[in-house]
């Protein structure tokens, strides 16, 4: 590939400041860089420290790509890839992965072999895999939306077994539905305690009178289910999709006319601008202070004045 050099100054990037808090979150100085472009649709950012690469998926493409921060350099890391979509790091380093084609959840293993982790729950196949988190007590949270089945595009049509809920897969290997009141659960993340599970709803995409938003769940004392939830915030462009924390506590969620900041009181305090729709975003680097954006057609990047959550 040969589209992988980074370029200062990108056309119709920048910041947006709606609240002085968002003043300490950016550094004026550092621009968005396009690391790459050529998918179709990219989704899935996760960060691997250890090989300071990240992998992100190009879901109509049916590969997933490899951005080597050593170099720059992009190439594909697996192909095909049963149009996966989220992917994450477990606490062993291992990938895993939302997969529309397969309608699974996988862990690819050191040695390189792909275990499947989750495929059915109670005898009925999940919709589509959409995105995941690990929490603290190795246990594996995942959104099923349908977006995967509604078309060839993104995977095979077909018809929905079951309605589009969240699962958690513990260690063990059983399933357990955990959130059932959502049209589309889509982006995921566990807040900085851990106390907390976010989940960004799509449904207005097929639902116009739908309101797309984040709600947040509180976890049981055992972290096994919810106890509750409200409505973190709504989005003001677009639809929320794929999102992350800062160690502040504040989100970065993907939004049609870029990334947006919230702070911990749900207030929507400043933009980073990005010329294309954004699907989801990750902390990376060494420190954790580099936001990686996945635009719809490009891989983007920041430095930010804040650390992520790994």
């Amino acid at each position: 590939m040969n589209k992988h050099l980074a370029q200062s100054n990108v056309e119709g990037t920048g910041y947006e400041h709606l609240d002085a808090r968002f003043d300490n979150c950016i550094i004026g100085h550092a621009q968005v860089e396009r690391l790459w472009t050529g998918s179709r649709w990219a989704e899935g950012p996760a960060w691997f420290a250890a090989g300071n690469y990240l992998l992100w998926s190009d879901i109509p493409n049916n590969r997933m790509l490899r951005w080597d921060a050593n170099d720059g350099h992009v190439s594909v890391f697996r192909s095909p890839a049963n149009n996966s979509n989220g992917n994450t790091v477990d606490a062993q380093g291992r990938l895993i992965s939302c997969e529309h084609l397969s309608r699974s959840v996988t862990r690819t293993e050191h040695n390189g072999s792909i275990s499947v982790l989750a495929n059915t729950f109670e005898g009925k196949r999940f919709n589509s895999p959409n995105d995941v988190v690990v929490h603290d007590d190795g246990s594996i949270w995942f959104t099923d939306p349908s977006y995967g089945i509604l078309s060839d595009y993104e995977g095979d049509a077909a018809t929905p077994e079951m309605d589009c809920h969240v699962y958690r897969i513990d260690q063990t290997g059983s399933v357990t539905r955990v959130i059932d009141n959502m049209a589309k659960p889509n982006g995921i993340a566990f807040s900085p305690d851990g106390e907390a599970v976010y989940v960004s709803d799509t449904g207005a995409s097929h639902d116009p009178s739908l309101t797309p938003h984040i709600k947040r769940f509180t976890l049981s004392a055992d972290k096994k289910s919810v106890t509750n939830h409200t409505v973190f915030a709504e989005c003001t462009a677009g639809m929320f999709d794929g999102f992350r924390f800062d160690r502040g506590g504040r989100i970065w969620a993907s939004a049609a006319n870029g990334v947006h900041c919230y702070a911990t009181d749900g207030t929507l305090i400043g933009r980073i601008k990005i010329p294309e729709l954004v699907a989801n975003v990750e902390f990376g680097g060494a420190k954790l202070n580099r936001l990686f954006i996945c635009g719809q057609t490009s891989l983007y990047s920041v430095y930010l004045a804040v650390n992520g959550c790994y």
